[in-house]
């Protein structure tokens, strides 16, 4: 490996003539560009791809995610957003982000989804394929239930709080403000025409 010096590289770089080889772990540290898509490319330090658009950061220019300045200048570490190149990021940060957005994967200043994942790709940003991180995450599948008792003072279902119809009596209304609350149509004492019901916090 030309990064470590250790026996057993196995990643060559692609350019003819050019013989480089080095480890996936070392890549990021050499600043070699494995690319995971199409023919699964990689390329030493010196014949990367870099990005064609013709932009340089302003002076203390942040990166859009960690808010740490950026370099002066495109590089291996300072990437920019190709669509609305306005948008500068650390290569490692957005690296972060494509494994956490997945299919999501989009710039977070534009949102351009075709010509940002694109070229990330290019300059060898791996993106997963799953559903972002936050919506698999079980600390914010409570955002995603529906409010399902009945918070009136005193219930009056036989069946319970947790009782609800799809019409009727026992038809559970929720909250129309908050929707945190809900309430027995027969427990609010509303007519099977009222539609909307409104909590007290509300």
């Amino acid at each position: 490996c030309f990064v470590c010096g250790v026996m057993g590289a196995t990643i060559t770089c692609q350019k003819k003539e050019c013989d480089r080889s080095f480890q996936l772990p070392c890549a990021s540290e050499g600043e070699c560009v494995t690319q995971f898509f199409g023919l699964y490319r990689s390329f030493c330090w010196e014949h990367h791809p870099e990005q064609a658009v013709q932009v340089t950061p302003e002076q203390n220019r942040t990166c859009i995610i960690c808010l740490d300045l950026v370099e002066g200048r495109k590089s291996y570490h300072t990437m920019v957003c190709p669509a609305c190149q306005h948008a500068w990021f650390h290569q490692s940060c957005i690296q972060k982000q494509a494994i956490h957005a997945g299919v999501c994967f989009r710039c977070l200043h534009c949102q351009n989804k075709d010509l940002f994942v694109m070229e990330t790709l290019t300059m060898g940003i791996r993106i997963s394929k799953r559903q972002p991180s936050w919506e698999s995450d079980q600390a914010c599948g409570l955002v995603y239930q529906r409010h399902s008792c009945c918070n009136a003072r005193r219930c009056l279902c036989p069946g319970g709080r947790e009782q609800a119809e799809e019409e009727g009596s026992w038809q559970l209304l929720l909250c129309s403000s908050c929707t945190a609350k809900g309430i027995h149509r027969c427990c609010s004492y509303l007519r099977n025409s009222t539609t909307t019901w409104e909590c007290v916090c509300c």
